[in-house]
Protein backbone atom coordinates (compact mmCIF):
# COMPACT_ATOMS: atom_id res chain seq x y z
CA UNK A 1 0.00 0.00 0.00
CA UNK A 2 2.82 2.39 0.82
CA UNK A 3 4.45 1.81 -2.54
CA UNK A 4 1.11 2.43 -4.23
CA UNK A 5 0.64 5.67 -2.29
CA UNK A 6 4.13 6.87 -3.22
CA UNK A 7 3.38 6.08 -6.85
CA UNK A 8 0.17 8.12 -6.67
CA UNK A 9 2.10 11.07 -5.22
CA UNK A 10 4.70 10.82 -7.99
CA UNK A 11 1.98 10.70 -10.64
CA UNK A 12 0.18 13.69 -9.08
CA UNK A 13 3.34 15.81 -9.08
CA UNK A 14 4.21 14.78 -12.63
CA UNK A 15 0.69 15.53 -13.84
CA UNK A 16 0.75 18.93 -12.16
CA UNK A 17 4.12 19.84 -13.65
CA UNK A 18 3.81 18.39 -17.14
CA UNK A 19 0.15 17.87 -17.95
CA UNK A 20 -1.43 21.18 -17.06
CA UNK A 21 -0.60 22.86 -20.38
CA UNK A 22 -2.00 19.88 -22.25
CA UNK A 23 -5.25 20.09 -20.33
CA UNK A 24 -5.73 23.74 -21.16
CA UNK A 25 -4.56 23.17 -24.69
CA UNK A 26 -7.39 20.77 -25.53
CA UNK A 27 -9.56 23.61 -26.67
CA UNK A 28 -9.17 27.30 -26.76
CA UNK A 29 -11.83 29.92 -27.07
CA UNK A 30 -11.45 32.94 -29.29
CA UNK A 31 -14.09 35.51 -28.60
CA UNK A 32 -14.98 38.41 -30.77
CA UNK A 33 -15.20 41.84 -29.27
CA UNK A 34 -18.91 42.22 -29.83
CA UNK A 35 -20.52 39.28 -28.03
CA UNK A 36 -19.90 36.78 -30.83
CA UNK A 37 -18.02 33.77 -29.49
CA UNK A 38 -15.46 31.65 -31.27
CA UNK A 39 -14.19 28.34 -29.99
CA UNK A 40 -11.86 25.61 -31.09
CA UNK A 41 -13.36 22.23 -31.86
CA UNK A 42 -15.34 20.41 -34.47
CA UNK A 43 -17.97 22.44 -36.24
CA UNK A 44 -21.46 21.20 -35.54
CA UNK A 45 -23.38 23.52 -37.81
CA UNK A 46 -24.30 22.34 -41.31
CA UNK A 47 -22.87 24.34 -44.16
CA UNK A 48 -25.41 26.89 -45.33
CA UNK A 49 -26.85 26.41 -48.76
CA UNK A 50 -26.73 30.08 -49.58
CA UNK A 51 -23.96 31.55 -51.69
CA UNK A 52 -21.27 33.61 -50.09
CA UNK A 53 -21.54 37.17 -51.28
CA UNK A 54 -18.28 38.85 -52.12
CA UNK A 55 -18.78 42.05 -50.13
CA UNK A 56 -17.85 41.37 -46.51
CA UNK A 57 -19.61 44.45 -45.21
CA UNK A 58 -23.04 43.12 -46.24
CA UNK A 59 -24.28 40.05 -44.43
CA UNK A 60 -26.90 37.80 -46.02
CA UNK A 61 -29.41 36.10 -43.79
CA UNK A 62 -28.28 32.81 -42.29
CA UNK A 63 -30.75 30.60 -40.49
CA UNK A 64 -29.87 29.38 -36.99
CA UNK A 65 -26.22 30.38 -36.85
CA UNK A 66 -24.22 28.32 -34.41
CA UNK A 67 -22.98 30.83 -31.89
CA UNK A 68 -23.32 29.14 -28.48
CA UNK A 69 -23.24 31.23 -25.35
CA UNK A 70 -21.51 28.84 -23.03
CA UNK A 71 -18.43 27.84 -24.94
CA UNK A 72 -17.71 24.57 -26.73
CA UNK A 73 -18.01 21.33 -24.72
CA UNK A 74 -14.35 20.50 -25.32
CA UNK A 75 -13.40 23.86 -23.83
CA UNK A 76 -15.31 23.01 -20.64
CA UNK A 77 -13.78 19.53 -20.57
CA UNK A 78 -10.31 21.06 -20.78
CA UNK A 79 -11.13 23.41 -17.89
CA UNK A 80 -12.58 20.51 -15.87
CA UNK A 81 -9.50 18.32 -16.38
CA UNK A 82 -7.22 21.21 -15.45
CA UNK A 83 -9.32 21.66 -12.29
CA UNK A 84 -8.83 18.02 -11.36
CA UNK A 85 -5.07 18.31 -11.86
CA UNK A 86 -5.04 21.46 -9.74
CA UNK A 87 -7.09 19.78 -7.01
CA UNK A 88 -4.73 16.83 -6.69
CA UNK A 89 -1.78 19.22 -6.65
CA UNK A 90 -3.47 21.29 -3.92
CA UNK A 91 -3.92 18.17 -1.79
CA UNK A 92 -0.13 17.80 -1.72
CA UNK A 93 0.39 21.36 -0.49
CA UNK A 94 1.92 22.00 2.98
CA UNK A 95 -1.31 23.70 4.11
CA UNK A 96 -3.57 20.72 3.36
CA UNK A 97 -1.66 17.44 3.45
CA UNK A 98 -0.74 17.57 7.17
CA UNK A 99 -4.41 18.24 8.03
CA UNK A 100 -5.57 14.86 6.73
CA UNK A 101 -4.94 12.77 9.91
CA UNK A 102 -6.60 15.40 12.14
CA UNK A 103 -9.65 15.66 9.89
CA UNK A 104 -10.04 11.89 9.54
CA UNK A 105 -9.75 11.37 13.30
CA UNK A 106 -12.75 13.67 13.72
CA UNK A 107 -14.88 11.38 11.56
CA UNK A 108 -13.58 8.14 13.09
CA UNK A 109 -13.64 9.11 16.77
CA UNK A 110 -16.32 11.77 17.22
CA UNK A 111 -18.99 10.38 14.91
CA UNK A 112 -19.85 7.55 17.28
CA UNK A 113 -20.05 4.74 14.71
CA UNK A 114 -18.36 3.78 11.48
CA UNK A 115 -21.52 4.26 9.41
CA UNK A 116 -22.07 7.71 10.89
CA UNK A 117 -18.43 8.58 10.27
CA UNK A 118 -18.77 7.59 6.59
CA UNK A 119 -21.90 9.73 6.23
CA UNK A 120 -20.17 12.72 7.83
CA UNK A 121 -17.15 12.26 5.55
CA UNK A 122 -19.45 12.19 2.51
CA UNK A 123 -21.19 15.36 3.65
CA UNK A 124 -17.82 17.00 4.34
CA UNK A 125 -16.71 16.21 0.79
CA UNK A 126 -19.99 17.47 -0.65
CA UNK A 127 -19.66 20.75 1.26
CA UNK A 128 -16.10 21.21 -0.07
CA UNK A 129 -17.47 20.82 -3.59
CA UNK A 130 -20.38 23.20 -2.92
CA UNK A 131 -18.08 25.90 -1.49
CA UNK A 132 -15.65 25.91 -4.41
CA UNK A 133 -18.33 25.64 -7.10
CA UNK A 134 -20.11 28.57 -5.45
CA UNK A 135 -16.85 30.50 -5.74
CA UNK A 136 -16.79 29.74 -9.47
CA UNK A 137 -20.40 30.87 -9.83
CA UNK A 138 -19.61 34.12 -8.00
CA UNK A 139 -16.81 34.82 -10.48
CA UNK A 140 -19.26 34.31 -13.35
CA UNK A 141 -21.84 36.58 -11.73
CA UNK A 142 -19.21 39.21 -10.98
CA UNK A 143 -17.85 39.32 -14.51
CA UNK A 144 -21.03 38.61 -16.43
CA UNK A 145 -21.26 37.08 -19.90
CA UNK A 146 -20.17 40.20 -21.79
CA UNK A 147 -17.09 40.70 -19.58
CA UNK A 148 -16.16 37.04 -20.05
CA UNK A 149 -16.36 37.59 -23.78
CA UNK A 150 -14.12 40.64 -23.58
CA UNK A 151 -11.60 38.87 -21.32
CA UNK A 152 -10.39 36.50 -24.03
CA UNK A 153 -9.24 39.26 -26.34
CA UNK A 154 -8.84 42.36 -24.19
CA UNK A 155 -5.28 43.60 -23.80
CA UNK A 156 -6.02 44.94 -20.32
CA UNK A 157 -7.55 41.67 -19.14
CA UNK A 158 -4.63 39.62 -20.44
CA UNK A 159 -2.06 42.00 -18.97
CA UNK A 160 -3.84 41.90 -15.61
CA UNK A 161 -4.00 38.10 -15.81
CA UNK A 162 -0.25 38.01 -16.55
CA UNK A 163 0.54 40.14 -13.48
CA UNK A 164 -1.80 38.10 -11.25
CA UNK A 165 -0.28 34.77 -12.28
CA UNK A 166 3.26 36.09 -11.81
CA UNK A 167 2.30 37.22 -8.28
CA UNK A 168 0.87 33.77 -7.56
CA UNK A 169 4.04 32.13 -8.89
CA UNK A 170 6.29 34.34 -6.76
CA UNK A 171 4.15 33.41 -3.74
CA UNK A 172 4.65 29.71 -4.43
CA UNK A 173 8.39 30.27 -4.83
CA UNK A 174 8.39 31.53 -1.25
CA UNK A 175 8.71 35.30 -1.45
CA UNK A 176 5.52 35.80 0.59
CA UNK A 177 2.25 34.08 1.47
CA UNK A 178 -1.21 35.12 0.38
CA UNK A 179 -3.38 34.77 3.49
CA UNK A 180 -6.86 35.79 4.58
CA UNK A 181 -7.52 37.94 7.69
CA UNK A 182 -6.94 35.80 10.81
CA UNK A 183 -10.01 37.17 12.61
CA UNK A 184 -12.27 35.96 9.83
CA UNK A 185 -10.61 32.52 9.75
CA UNK A 186 -10.85 32.14 13.54
CA UNK A 187 -14.53 33.09 13.52
CA UNK A 188 -15.29 30.41 10.92
CA UNK A 189 -13.25 27.89 12.91
CA UNK A 190 -15.34 28.57 16.01
CA UNK A 191 -18.52 27.89 14.08
CA UNK A 192 -17.12 24.57 12.86
CA UNK A 193 -17.39 23.23 16.43
CA UNK A 194 -21.16 23.20 16.15
CA UNK A 195 -22.75 19.84 15.59
CA UNK A 196 -24.89 18.67 12.69
CA UNK A 197 -24.80 19.78 9.08
CA UNK A 198 -23.97 23.39 9.90
CA UNK A 199 -20.85 22.34 11.82
CA UNK A 200 -19.69 20.14 8.92
CA UNK A 201 -20.25 22.99 6.49
CA UNK A 202 -18.15 25.42 8.53
CA UNK A 203 -15.53 22.71 8.98
CA UNK A 204 -15.21 22.46 5.19
CA UNK A 205 -15.30 26.25 4.91
CA UNK A 206 -12.51 26.53 7.48
CA UNK A 207 -10.39 24.11 5.44
CA UNK A 208 -10.83 26.36 2.41
CA UNK A 209 -9.84 29.45 4.42
CA UNK A 210 -6.89 27.97 6.33
CA UNK A 211 -5.40 26.43 3.18
CA UNK A 212 -5.86 29.58 1.09
CA UNK A 213 -2.15 30.48 1.19
CA UNK A 214 -1.45 27.24 -0.69
CA UNK A 215 -4.60 26.80 -2.75
CA UNK A 216 -5.09 30.50 -3.60
CA UNK A 217 -2.52 30.60 -6.42
CA UNK A 218 -3.86 27.35 -7.90
CA UNK A 219 -7.47 28.49 -7.66
CA UNK A 220 -6.48 31.92 -8.98
CA UNK A 221 -4.80 30.43 -12.04
CA UNK A 222 -7.73 28.12 -12.74
CA UNK A 223 -10.23 30.97 -12.49
CA UNK A 224 -8.10 33.29 -14.61
CA UNK A 225 -7.68 30.61 -17.29
CA UNK A 226 -11.40 29.78 -17.20
CA UNK A 227 -12.36 33.45 -17.50
CA UNK A 228 -9.91 33.94 -20.38
CA UNK A 229 -11.56 31.05 -22.24
CA UNK A 230 -14.78 33.03 -22.19
CA UNK A 231 -17.00 30.02 -21.43
CA UNK A 232 -19.87 31.23 -19.25
CA UNK A 233 -19.77 28.14 -17.02
CA UNK A 234 -15.97 27.87 -17.17
CA UNK A 235 -15.19 29.14 -13.64
CA UNK A 236 -17.82 26.86 -12.07
CA UNK A 237 -16.66 23.85 -14.08
CA UNK A 238 -13.04 24.50 -13.15
CA UNK A 239 -13.92 24.72 -9.46
CA UNK A 240 -16.01 21.54 -9.78
CA UNK A 241 -13.00 19.58 -11.01
CA UNK A 242 -10.74 21.19 -8.39
CA UNK A 243 -13.08 20.48 -5.47
CA UNK A 244 -13.79 16.89 -6.51
CA UNK A 245 -10.07 16.12 -6.66
CA UNK A 246 -9.53 17.85 -3.30
CA UNK A 247 -12.48 16.20 -1.52
CA UNK A 248 -11.97 12.61 -2.70
CA UNK A 249 -8.77 11.94 -0.67
CA UNK A 250 -10.39 13.18 2.55
CA UNK A 251 -13.38 10.92 1.98
CA UNK A 252 -11.28 7.88 1.05
CA UNK A 253 -9.11 8.16 4.16
CA UNK A 254 -12.24 8.51 6.29
CA UNK A 255 -13.67 5.36 4.66
CA UNK A 256 -10.40 3.45 5.15
CA UNK A 257 -8.60 4.91 8.22
CA UNK A 258 -5.94 2.19 8.12
CA UNK A 259 -4.52 3.87 5.01
CA UNK A 260 -3.28 6.70 7.22
CA UNK A 261 -0.45 4.45 8.42
CA UNK A 262 0.78 4.19 4.84
CA UNK A 263 0.82 7.92 4.20
CA UNK A 264 4.29 9.39 3.69
CA UNK A 265 5.19 11.71 6.54
CA UNK A 266 5.00 15.45 6.00
CA UNK A 267 8.34 17.03 5.25
CA UNK A 268 10.39 19.08 2.87
CA UNK A 269 8.92 17.28 -0.14
CA UNK A 270 5.66 19.19 0.39
CA UNK A 271 7.50 22.46 -0.12
CA UNK A 272 9.08 20.97 -3.25
CA UNK A 273 5.61 20.43 -4.70
CA UNK A 274 4.71 24.03 -3.89
CA UNK A 275 7.86 25.49 -5.49
CA UNK A 276 7.41 23.22 -8.52
CA UNK A 277 3.97 24.68 -9.13
CA UNK A 278 5.52 28.14 -8.76
CA UNK A 279 7.92 27.44 -11.64
CA UNK A 280 5.06 26.05 -13.72
CA UNK A 281 2.76 29.03 -13.11
CA UNK A 282 5.58 31.45 -13.91
CA UNK A 283 6.06 29.78 -17.31
CA UNK A 284 2.35 29.66 -18.10
CA UNK A 285 1.92 33.34 -17.24
CA UNK A 286 3.85 34.33 -20.36
CA UNK A 287 1.15 32.82 -22.57
CA UNK A 288 -1.20 35.64 -21.51
CA UNK A 289 1.43 38.24 -22.31
CA UNK A 290 2.08 36.55 -25.66
CA UNK A 291 -1.62 36.77 -26.60
CA UNK A 292 -1.55 40.55 -26.18
CA UNK A 293 1.80 40.91 -27.90
CA UNK A 294 0.55 39.06 -30.99
CA UNK A 295 -2.85 40.75 -31.23
CA UNK A 296 -1.32 44.23 -31.03
CA UNK A 297 1.84 43.43 -33.04
CA UNK A 298 4.18 44.73 -30.34
CA UNK A 299 6.93 42.30 -31.35
CA UNK A 300 8.20 41.90 -27.77
CA UNK A 301 7.65 38.16 -27.34
CA UNK A 302 8.76 36.72 -30.65
CA UNK A 303 8.98 32.96 -30.80
CA UNK A 304 12.68 32.80 -29.90
CA UNK A 305 12.25 35.23 -26.98
CA UNK A 306 9.31 33.20 -25.63
CA UNK A 307 11.36 30.01 -25.97
CA UNK A 308 14.40 31.58 -24.29
CA UNK A 309 12.26 32.49 -21.27
CA UNK A 310 10.80 28.99 -21.04
CA UNK A 311 14.20 27.34 -21.45
CA UNK A 312 15.61 29.39 -18.56
CA UNK A 313 12.57 28.77 -16.31
CA UNK A 314 12.47 25.01 -16.85
CA UNK A 315 16.27 24.78 -16.71
CA UNK A 316 16.23 26.42 -13.27
CA UNK A 317 13.34 24.17 -12.32
CA UNK A 318 15.41 21.09 -13.20
CA UNK A 319 18.37 22.39 -11.20
CA UNK A 320 16.06 23.00 -8.25
CA UNK A 321 14.80 19.42 -8.36
CA UNK A 322 18.40 18.18 -8.40
CA UNK A 323 19.16 20.29 -5.32
CA UNK A 324 21.53 22.64 -7.16
CA UNK A 325 19.23 25.62 -6.60
CA UNK A 326 17.76 26.27 -3.16
CA UNK A 327 15.47 28.83 -1.55
CA UNK A 328 15.63 30.09 2.03
CA UNK A 329 12.62 28.02 3.15
CA UNK A 330 13.86 24.73 1.68
CA UNK A 331 14.83 21.86 3.94
CA UNK A 332 18.20 20.17 3.78
CA UNK A 333 18.32 17.42 1.17
CA UNK A 334 20.93 14.83 2.22
CA UNK A 335 20.17 12.65 -0.80
CA UNK A 336 18.16 12.70 -4.02
CA UNK A 337 15.07 10.50 -3.97
CA UNK A 338 14.21 8.36 -6.98
CA UNK A 339 10.83 10.07 -7.67
CA UNK A 340 12.50 13.48 -7.55
CA UNK A 341 15.24 12.25 -9.90
CA UNK A 342 12.73 11.01 -12.47
CA UNK A 343 10.79 14.27 -12.40
CA UNK A 344 14.06 16.20 -12.78
CA UNK A 345 14.94 14.04 -15.78
CA UNK A 346 11.54 14.80 -17.34
CA UNK A 347 11.88 18.56 -16.75
CA UNK A 348 15.44 18.78 -18.03
CA UNK A 349 14.58 16.61 -21.05
CA UNK A 350 11.76 19.04 -21.82
CA UNK A 351 14.25 21.90 -21.52
CA UNK A 352 16.68 20.27 -23.95
CA UNK A 353 13.78 19.53 -26.33
CA UNK A 354 13.03 23.26 -26.57
CA UNK A 355 16.59 24.35 -27.42
CA UNK A 356 16.46 23.52 -31.18
CA UNK A 357 13.39 25.75 -31.39
CA UNK A 358 15.72 28.74 -30.98
CA UNK A 359 16.83 28.03 -34.55
CA UNK A 360 13.34 27.35 -35.90
CA UNK A 361 12.72 23.65 -35.14
CA UNK A 362 8.92 23.13 -35.29
CA UNK A 363 8.56 21.64 -31.74
CA UNK A 364 5.21 20.11 -32.67
CA UNK A 365 4.45 19.10 -29.08
CA UNK A 366 4.55 22.80 -28.09
CA UNK A 367 3.19 24.38 -31.26
CA UNK A 368 -0.11 25.19 -29.55
CA UNK A 369 1.62 27.30 -26.88
CA UNK A 370 4.35 29.03 -28.84
CA UNK A 371 3.97 32.18 -30.94
CA UNK A 372 3.62 31.35 -34.66
CA UNK A 373 6.82 30.34 -36.44
CA UNK A 374 6.75 33.38 -38.81
CA UNK A 375 7.42 35.61 -35.77
CA UNK A 376 10.88 34.04 -35.45
CA UNK A 377 13.66 36.26 -36.79
CA UNK A 378 16.16 33.49 -37.55
CA UNK A 379 14.51 30.30 -38.76
CA UNK A 380 16.60 27.54 -40.31
CA UNK A 381 13.52 25.34 -40.56
CA UNK A 382 11.69 27.96 -42.62
CA UNK A 383 14.77 28.31 -44.81
CA UNK A 384 14.53 24.60 -45.56
CA UNK A 385 11.01 25.05 -46.94
CA UNK A 386 12.12 28.10 -48.91
CA UNK A 387 15.11 26.45 -50.54
CA UNK A 388 13.12 23.26 -51.12
CA UNK A 389 10.62 24.96 -53.36
CA UNK A 390 9.47 28.52 -53.04
CA UNK A 391 5.93 29.29 -54.10
CA UNK A 392 5.81 31.68 -57.01
CA UNK A 393 4.60 35.06 -55.84
CA UNK A 394 1.25 36.31 -57.04
CA UNK A 395 2.71 39.69 -57.93
CA UNK A 396 -0.05 41.37 -55.91
CA UNK A 397 0.72 43.89 -53.17
CA UNK A 398 -1.16 42.11 -50.43
CA UNK A 399 -3.21 44.00 -47.92
CA UNK A 400 -1.98 43.57 -44.31
CA UNK A 401 1.17 41.76 -45.54
CA UNK A 402 3.17 43.85 -43.07
CA UNK A 403 1.15 42.40 -40.18
CA UNK A 404 0.58 38.76 -41.08
CA UNK A 405 2.92 36.11 -42.45
CA UNK A 406 1.89 32.62 -43.52
CA UNK A 407 4.12 29.72 -42.41
CA UNK A 408 6.19 27.39 -44.61
CA UNK A 409 6.70 29.88 -47.43
CA UNK A 410 3.04 29.93 -48.49
CA UNK A 411 2.07 33.00 -50.54
CA UNK A 412 -1.14 33.80 -48.66
CA UNK A 413 -3.66 36.63 -48.75
CA UNK A 414 -5.05 38.27 -45.62
CA UNK A 415 -8.05 40.09 -47.08
CA UNK A 416 -11.04 38.18 -48.44
CA UNK A 417 -12.12 40.67 -51.11
CA UNK A 418 -8.62 41.01 -52.53
CA UNK A 419 -8.17 37.23 -52.64
CA UNK A 420 -11.57 36.79 -54.30
CA UNK A 421 -10.61 39.19 -57.08
CA UNK A 422 -7.29 37.39 -57.58
CA UNK A 423 -9.09 34.03 -57.72
CA UNK A 424 -11.14 35.22 -60.68
CA UNK A 425 -7.93 36.22 -62.49
CA UNK A 426 -5.98 33.00 -61.97
CA UNK A 427 -8.96 30.58 -61.86
CA UNK A 428 -8.09 28.93 -58.54
CA UNK A 429 -10.32 28.12 -55.56
CA UNK A 430 -9.91 29.96 -52.25
CA UNK A 431 -9.11 28.19 -48.99
CA UNK A 432 -10.46 30.42 -46.24
CA UNK A 433 -8.46 29.88 -43.07
CA UNK A 434 -10.32 31.41 -40.11
CA UNK A 435 -7.60 31.57 -37.48
CA UNK A 436 -6.39 33.69 -34.56
CA UNK A 437 -3.25 34.76 -32.76
CA UNK A 438 -4.23 33.02 -29.54
CA UNK A 439 -5.83 30.01 -31.22
CA UNK A 440 -4.11 26.94 -29.77
CA UNK A 441 -5.40 24.43 -32.30
CA UNK A 442 -4.63 26.74 -35.25
CA UNK A 443 -0.94 26.48 -34.38
CA UNK A 444 -1.25 22.70 -34.10
CA UNK A 445 -2.70 22.47 -37.60
CA UNK A 446 -0.07 24.80 -39.05
CA UNK A 447 2.81 22.84 -37.51
CA UNK A 448 1.43 19.28 -37.71
CA UNK A 449 -0.68 19.12 -40.88
CA UNK A 450 0.43 21.88 -43.24
CA UNK A 451 4.14 20.87 -43.32
CA UNK A 452 3.25 17.48 -44.84
CA UNK A 453 4.69 17.59 -48.40
CA UNK A 454 1.38 16.53 -49.98
CA UNK A 455 -0.60 19.17 -48.09
CA UNK A 456 1.99 21.88 -48.65
CA UNK A 457 2.12 21.17 -52.38
CA UNK A 458 -1.63 21.62 -52.68
CA UNK A 459 -1.65 24.79 -50.58
CA UNK A 460 1.07 26.34 -52.72
CA UNK A 461 0.01 25.19 -56.18
CA UNK A 462 -3.74 24.50 -56.22
CA UNK A 463 -5.31 26.99 -53.82
CA UNK A 464 -5.25 30.63 -52.84
CA UNK A 465 -4.83 30.59 -49.08
CA UNK A 466 -6.68 33.38 -47.26
CA UNK A 467 -5.77 33.61 -43.56
CA UNK A 468 -8.36 35.67 -41.68
CA UNK A 469 -7.41 36.49 -38.05
CA UNK A 470 -10.55 36.86 -35.95
CA UNK A 471 -8.78 38.28 -32.88
CA UNK A 472 -6.51 40.87 -34.45
CA UNK A 473 -6.76 44.37 -32.97
CA UNK A 474 -5.63 46.41 -35.98
CA UNK A 475 -7.95 49.33 -36.67
CA UNK A 476 -9.78 49.32 -40.00
CA UNK A 477 -9.55 52.39 -42.21
CA UNK A 478 -12.47 54.76 -41.44
CA UNK A 479 -14.11 54.07 -44.82
CA UNK A 480 -13.97 50.29 -44.14
CA UNK A 481 -15.75 50.44 -40.79
CA UNK A 482 -19.40 49.43 -40.84
CA UNK A 483 -22.32 48.28 -38.72
CA UNK A 484 -22.91 44.54 -38.92
CA UNK A 485 -26.33 43.42 -40.11
CA UNK A 486 -25.68 40.14 -38.30
CA UNK A 487 -24.90 41.41 -34.80
CA UNK A 488 -25.85 45.07 -35.05
CA UNK A 489 -22.44 46.04 -33.69
CA UNK A 490 -19.99 48.58 -35.02
CA UNK A 491 -17.12 46.80 -36.77
CA UNK A 492 -13.94 48.81 -36.22
CA UNK A 493 -11.10 46.28 -36.23
CA UNK A 494 -9.70 43.66 -38.59
CA UNK A 495 -10.48 40.82 -36.16
CA UNK A 496 -14.05 42.02 -35.70
CA UNK A 497 -14.53 42.09 -39.46
CA UNK A 498 -13.48 38.48 -40.00
CA UNK A 499 -15.23 37.14 -36.90
CA UNK A 500 -18.46 38.81 -38.02
CA UNK A 501 -17.87 37.52 -41.56
CA UNK A 502 -17.44 33.92 -40.37
CA UNK A 503 -20.52 33.95 -38.14
CA UNK A 504 -22.76 35.77 -40.63
CA UNK A 505 -21.77 33.92 -43.80
CA UNK A 506 -21.12 30.39 -42.57
CA UNK A 507 -23.10 30.17 -39.32
CA UNK A 508 -19.95 28.82 -37.69
CA UNK A 509 -17.91 29.67 -34.62
CA UNK A 510 -14.82 27.49 -34.73
CA UNK A 511 -11.17 28.23 -35.15
CA UNK A 512 -9.43 26.83 -37.01
CA UNK A 513 -12.20 26.70 -39.60
CA UNK A 514 -11.46 25.95 -43.24
CA UNK A 515 -13.85 26.77 -46.09
CA UNK A 516 -13.25 26.24 -49.82
CA UNK A 517 -15.06 28.71 -52.10
CA UNK A 518 -14.88 29.54 -55.80
CA UNK A 519 -14.22 32.89 -57.44
CA UNK A 520 -17.84 33.95 -56.89
CA UNK A 521 -17.70 33.18 -53.18
CA UNK A 522 -19.81 30.00 -53.37
CA UNK A 523 -18.94 27.32 -50.83
CA UNK A 524 -17.96 24.16 -52.71
CA UNK A 525 -17.75 21.41 -50.06
CA UNK A 526 -18.57 21.06 -46.34
CA UNK A 527 -16.17 23.02 -44.16
CA UNK A 528 -13.53 21.47 -41.93
CA UNK A 529 -12.60 22.35 -38.35
CA UNK A 530 -9.73 21.13 -36.14
CA UNK A 531 -8.61 17.65 -37.18
CA UNK A 532 -4.95 16.60 -37.24
CA UNK A 533 -5.62 13.63 -39.52
CA UNK A 534 -3.47 14.46 -42.56
CA UNK A 535 -5.31 12.08 -44.89
CA UNK A 536 -8.62 13.67 -43.93
CA UNK A 537 -7.22 17.12 -44.72
CA UNK A 538 -5.88 15.96 -48.09
CA UNK A 539 -9.27 14.46 -48.96
CA UNK A 540 -10.92 17.74 -47.98
CA UNK A 541 -8.60 19.72 -50.26
CA UNK A 542 -8.98 17.27 -53.14
CA UNK A 543 -12.78 17.25 -52.88
CA UNK A 544 -12.83 21.04 -52.98
CA UNK A 545 -10.50 21.10 -55.96
CA UNK A 546 -12.63 18.54 -57.81
CA UNK A 547 -15.79 20.51 -57.06
CA UNK A 548 -14.15 23.70 -58.29
CA UNK A 549 -13.03 22.21 -61.59
CA UNK A 550 -16.39 20.49 -62.05
CA UNK A 551 -18.17 23.81 -61.55
CA UNK A 552 -15.71 25.63 -63.79
CA UNK A 553 -16.14 22.99 -66.49
CA UNK A 554 -19.92 23.25 -66.30
CA UNK A 555 -19.65 27.00 -66.70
Amino acid sequence: MKRLFNLLILLSIAMSVLAAPAAFGQADTLLSFDDVEFTDGQDTAPAPDTAVAPATGISPAVTSPAVPADGAPDTLWGIFIAGIIGGFAAFLMPCIYPMVPLTVSFFTKRSGSRSRGIINALLYGVFIIVIYVALGMLVTLFFGASALNEAASSAWFNLIFFVIIVIFAVSFLGAFEITLPSRFVNKMDEKSNRGGLLGLFFMAFTLALVSFSCTGPIIGYLLVEAVSKGALMGPAIGMLGFSIALAIPFMLFAFFPSWLKEMPKSGGWLNTVKVSLGFLELALAFKFLSNVDLAYHWGILDREVFLAIWIVIFGLFGLYLLGKLRFSHDSDMPFLSVPRLFIAIAVLSFTVYMIPGMWGAPLKALSAWLPPSPTQDFNLHQAMYTTGGTQAGSGVAKKYANLFHAPHGIDAFYDYDQALAHSQQVNKPLLLDFTGWSCVNCRKMEESVWPDPRVLKRLKEDFILVSLYVDDRTELAPEEQYTSEFSGKKIRRVGQKWSDFQAARFGANAQPYYVIVDGEGNQLVPAQAYNEDIENYINFLDSGLAAFHGTAGAN
